[in-house]
């Protein structure tokens, strides 16, 4: 099982930003997000570079946002897709902070922000900056085919999420109502599927053991939960998830949703099994469902990102599909204004 962490100092998320391509900018949230692009090229020579520029635009949003200069920041915490994480290196080149680079596939939105809320718990660090991203055109390259060679999908691939999301936490006194209270990291589970298009199976059982350990760990139980995200397991995952989780007699299905088929119009928009991509929990997190928690739609939220963790090399020499999971606790606090 993950390790559960209820946290002594409760890190205040300051803010969010978030950018998403034009598919996204199609789905039913784009409305919450603050910037939809027209051309998933954004004008660069590589879509590489589109996807750096991405990630470098949510970054000094979210700093433009809260009123910080980039050297107020203590650590900058990022990770993306790419080999070597080359969208954060390039973008902490740019952006001229502290950095840890990060790798935990589409789990590396959770990861980024319960790394930094257990560093903010050493009071010798205050303020932290948290980003990932993908984009639709380097991934599938990467991982799979290149988008034009236009090779037919089957039902249950997911279609990477174009885009990128920067959060601003702080261990310090804040205007914000919204908290991160507790995570939990996750363990690698294995299913031992092989099939690239089946990752929202392959992440499944990970999200189900992460999911398990919080709210078995949480004084409060699965009772004190408004809504259950997970991260991007697509229409697939989310119906192992919740058959896994009621043959252990926990039921969350009428809390739960999953941001992979959140993102997308999937009776309008042709996505398969639902979206995917280190963006896509991203994007639903701190548009949407930042929104709601700032609105007190909701007052406790678990958000469950999760990771196929395989890797070109991986996949050539036949090896499976491990699962990972993290898990962030975000409350709206009472009584704060």
């Amino acid at each position: 099982m993950g390790r559960y962490f209820n946290l002594a100092v409760p890190v205040a998320i300051i803010n969010g930003a978030t950018i998403c391509g034009p598919v996204e900018g199609k789905g039913p949230l784009s409305n919450y997000f603050d910037t939809v692009i027209e051309d998933n090229s954004l004008g660069q020579a590589s879509w590489e570079k589109a996807e750096r520029q991405l990630m470098e635009t949510v970054s000094k949003n979210v700093l433009e946002k809260s009123n910080v200069r980039p050297e107020a920041v203590d650590i900058f915490l990022a990770g993306d897709l790419l080999n070597q994480i080359i969208t954060s290196t390039f973008t902490a080149r740019t952006m001229q902070i502290p950095f840890l680079g990060l790798y935990g596939a589409c789990s590396t939105f959770a990861e980024g922000l319960a790394v930094a809320a257990l560093l903010l718990q050493n009071q010798d660090i205050s303020l932290c900056l948290t980003a990932t991203s993908s984009h639709n055109s380097t991934s599938e390259r990467q991982y799979r085919y290149p988008t034009e060679y236009g090779v037919q999908l089957p039902p249950t691939a997911q279609f990477t999420v174009t885009g990128a999301g920067a959060t601003l936490v702080t261990n310090k006194s804040s205007a914000s109502q919204i908290y991160i209270t507790a995570v939990t990291i996750g363990r690698i589970v294995d299913l031992g599927i092989k099939n690239p298009y089946e990752m929202g199976a392959a992440m499944a059982p990970a999200a189900k053991d992460t999911i398990k350990t919080h709210l078995e760990k949480d004084s409060g139980g699965l009772s004190s939960y408004d809504a259950i995200y997970t991260g991007d397991l697509g229409e697939v995952g989310k119906a192992i998830v919740i058959e896994m989780l009621q043959q252990e007699d926990i039921n969350i299905e009428h809390i739960y949703d999953d941001c992979g088929t959140m993102i997308y119009d999937l009776d309008q928009q042709n996505v398969n099994s639902g979206g995917s991509g280190c963006a896509c929990s991203a994007l639903v997190t701190l548009g949407l469902i930042l929104h709601q928690l700032r609105t007190k739609q909701a007052r406790k939220v678990l958000v469950v990102s999760t990771g196929a963790l395989l890797s070109p090399t991986s996949y050539q020499q036949k090896e499976t599909i491990p699962g990972i999971a993290h898990a962030i606790c975000i409350e709206r606090k009472e009584g704060s204004e």
